[in-house]
């Protein structure tokens, strides 16, 4: 292991290695606990080396998110549309699952950065190639949202050690009935990704799909944002 390490230590420092080093060392340790001094003594470095690379750590993060966004698979040839959009969304959740920290440092990101623009001008292309209007497309995107990266802001964040639904639900009804009605009806799932009585998975496809199969809808009843004529009904 001693030698495995020395050499690595004398392959040439580039750019990609320092971002692929610092994307597996943010996968061990978190985005938080992500420094150049940590990634420095991972590569067996000083740290002014890593500067030669990048810049600073606002570079880093944006080369490190645009190697995440290269690992999304794209559709396979010859998909429709609305197949081939599923597809890569889920290909770039199962990305996103795999790299915890990327979808918080993609949204802290001002400014996309190449990989995600590149991403998000293919997204455009295939709605555009199956028809959608230039105003339809514009309108997906938006109701898309982070979605289209393979990740959403959940209304909650689950706690590290969850108490039991049933029990949560019991206490709540009194005063929240609705919402307790919900969680009881959740409270059966045994396994969860994102919270007590909820199936992480299941609830991106569901939402996913909803979009999907209303998107279809209004391309094909060729709806357009513009004001309509007085006593005109689409499709």
């Amino acid at each position: 292991m001693a030698g495995q390490a020395e050499t690595l230590r004398r392959v040439p420092l580039n750019r990609d290695r320092v971002l692929r080093a610092a994307v597996t060392l943010a996968d061990d340790i978190g985005i938080e606990s992500l420094s150049m001094r940590k990634l420095a003594q991972e590569l067996g470095v000083v740290p002014m080396a890593l500067y030669k690379h990048v810049t600073n750590k606002d570079e880093l993060l944006d080369g490190m998110i645009d190697v995440v966004v290269a690992e999304i698979d794209p559709p396979e040839d010859g998909t429709d549309w609305k197949a081939a959009i599923r597809q890569r969304i889920l290909a770039a959740r199962r990305t996103m699952l795999r790299h915890p920290w990327a979808s918080r440092a993609i949204e802290t990101r001002q400014v996309p950065t190449p990989a995600v623009l590149a991403y998000l001008d293919a997204m455009v292309g295939t709605f555009r190639t199956g028809g959608f209007s230039v105003d339809l497309t514009h309108h997906v995107m938006h109701a898309m949202g982070s979605r289209i990266l393979g990740f959403t802001q959940e209304l909650f964040t689950p706690q590290a050690t969850p108490a039991d639904p049933a029990v949560v639900a019991r206490a709540m009804a009194p005063t929240y009935p609705h919402l307790a009605e919900i969680a009881m009806a959740a409270a059966h799932e045994d396994a969860s990704v994102v919270g007590s009585g909820c199936d992480d998975q299941f609830e991106f496809e569901f939402a996913l799909d909803l979009l999907l199969d209303g998107f279809e809808r209004l391309h094909e009843q060729h709806w357009t944002s513009a004001p309509r004529a007085p006593g005109h009904h689409a499709g």
